[in-house]
């Protein structure tokens, strides 16, 4: 990944992509699978910030499986409707504390197609496939969610459609929509607004879909990165290779540190944890990456399982980093035709202009450092995504595809693909020294818990998962059959 400010601008990049959009380029769908008509829930709603404002709003749920069949938590999503402070208030999801974890739990915001007098957004509760799933007569557990202003300015949430002052225990509540495979099971939307069936869903390897396998003669690069130290030969052995030394991306004069490229045990397994380290100074960074050996990955399905840090092990926060999961191919010169880039780039204390935390799913065709030109499409989602996560990217002949927890985030087709085999990348750096001014240590941790590519293969994210976990019950650490 070279040294580069951010992608270009939302605005800038749709006017350049009109063209090829307008043409209606191709992208790969899943097969809706309805709901069955066993499948019936409810929601319960409590709040704990009942004033007409406050500093946050906190819809507390909780969700009951009250028809005859199990069902995966990743096939529904809740929506919350609320009506904004304005057109250009932004808004931050977070979870205080859920039975199912909060790292299973996501949060995105929407806008209505009907504004009414009591919603023009939303917030939409989703599930990854480590919530697991909840059979007849189960319940989700208490779920503490809560939003706010990016600003951190009060918010009026009396007038909010889905809110109640009164509701201060569980109960029933019909202003809380569910949706499984996006169509609508539980409560009412707003007037003109109810929530209609996705074109492509996130199906579960469990639960009432059945989920097609895996090629088993696929090509296929597996690794649960069950390693001693950065300087264990099965690391090298197996095809990564550690940064050493100094050069981009980054701060310029800061280290890329192998000592800091380590693999604790977390949860009763390995994972790969890549620190970066700063005094505010370029002398006292650094920074971490792990690389594939071999460039010889280009279509296929790529996923990881990443858990991002929005606050450091140690010391005061703030800290532009980057913490990413990506595939490339070098930059040989300028506007090189040949290079090319599919990142997952989370800016936990913004960056590149920004001022929160932010996702960037960004594809590369290629750029120009100076002066400086980027042919790139990207999404974003200003939210927090501290804690562990799936992460998925799929390229075929029609387009890049981006899933995070199972939800698609980003496509992009033409001229964004690649056009030569790539390295598989994990990196954690900083992008400059403007975040804060304190002079005292501090680390961030990155950890991945596996990397996983499938030739050829356009996996929906209940495939990669029921795969997954195949491997992990037959034992294996490590698979390598790319070529």
């Amino acid at each position: 990944m070279s040294a580069r400010p951010r992608p270009i601008s939302r605005r800038a990049r749709l006017a350049a992509a009109a063209a090829v959009a307008a043409a209606g380029l191709a992208v790969s769908a899943l097969t809706v699978v309805p709901a069955s008509a066993a499948d019936k829930f409810s929601v319960q709603y409590r709040t704990s910030a009942s004033g007409a404002t406050a500093d946050q709003t906190e819809p507390w749920l909780q969700v009951t499986n009250t028809g005859t069949s199990t069902v995966a938590l990743n096939r529904i999503t809740l929506r919350y409707y609320f009506k904004s402070d304005g057109p250009s208030v932004t808004y931050r999801f977070a979870c205080s504390w859920a039975v199912k974890g909060c790292g299973n739990i996501t949060g995105t915001f929407g806008t209505l197609a009907n504004p009414t007098a009591t919603a023009d957004r939303y917030l939409e509760i989703g599930f990854t496939a480590g919530a697991g799933s909840l059979a007849p007569g189960q319940s989700t557990g208490d779920m503490q969610l809560r939003f706010h202003r990016a600003d951190w300015q009060t918010l009026t949430q009396s007038d909010d459609y889905s809110f109640s002052n009164s509701q201060s225990s569980y109960a029933d509540w019909q202003k809380v929509t569910l949706q499984e495979d996006g169509a609508l099971i539980w409560g009412t939307a707003p007037a003109g607004n109810n929530p209609s069936p996705s074109a492509s869903p996130s199906p579960s390897p469990s639960g009432s879909t059945s989920t097609p396998p895996v090629d088993p003669n696929a090509p296929a690069l597996f690794d649960d990165f069950s390693y001693t130290t950065s300087a264990d030969a099965a690391l090298q052995q197996h095809g990564w290779t550690v940064k050493s030394g100094q050069g981009g991306p980054g701060v310029p004069g800061a280290t890329w540190s192998p000592q800091d490229v380590t693999f604790p045990t977390v949860g009763g397994g390995k994972v790969l944890n890549l620190r970066l380290t700063t005094d505010g100074t370029a002398a006292g960074t650094k920074e971490t990456e792990i690389q594939t050996t071999a460039r010889k990955f280009k279509n296929g399905t790529y996923a990881a399982r990443v858990k991002f840090a929005d606050a450091p092990v140690s010391g005061p926060d703030g800290d532009h980093v980057n913490q990413t999961f990506f595939a490339f191919t070098p930059l040989n010169a300028p506007m090189d035709p040949n290079y090319s880039e599919q990142d997952f780039e989370y800016l936990p204390n913004g960056g590149w202009g920004e001022q929160g935390n932010i996702m960037y799913e960004t594809t590369w065709e290629t750029y120009n450092p100076d002066p400086w030109n980027a042919v790139n499409a990207h999404g974003e989602q200003r939210q927090s995504y501290d804690g562990w996560h799936l992460l998925q990217f799929t390229i075929d002949n029609n387009s890049v595809t981006y899933y995070i927890d199972g939800q698609q985030t980003a496509s992009h087709g033409e001229p964004y693909l690649p056009e030569t085999p790539q390295f598989i990348d994990f990196n954690h750096w900083l992008i400059d020294l403007n975040g804060q001014t304190s002079s005292t240590p501090r680390s961030y941790d990155q950890q991945v818990d596996y990397v996983y590519f499938v030739k050829d293969q356009v996996l929906s994210p209940a495939q990669v998962a029921a795969d997954v976990a195949a491997l992990r019950a037959a034992g294996t650490a490590f698979k390598d059959t790319v070529s």
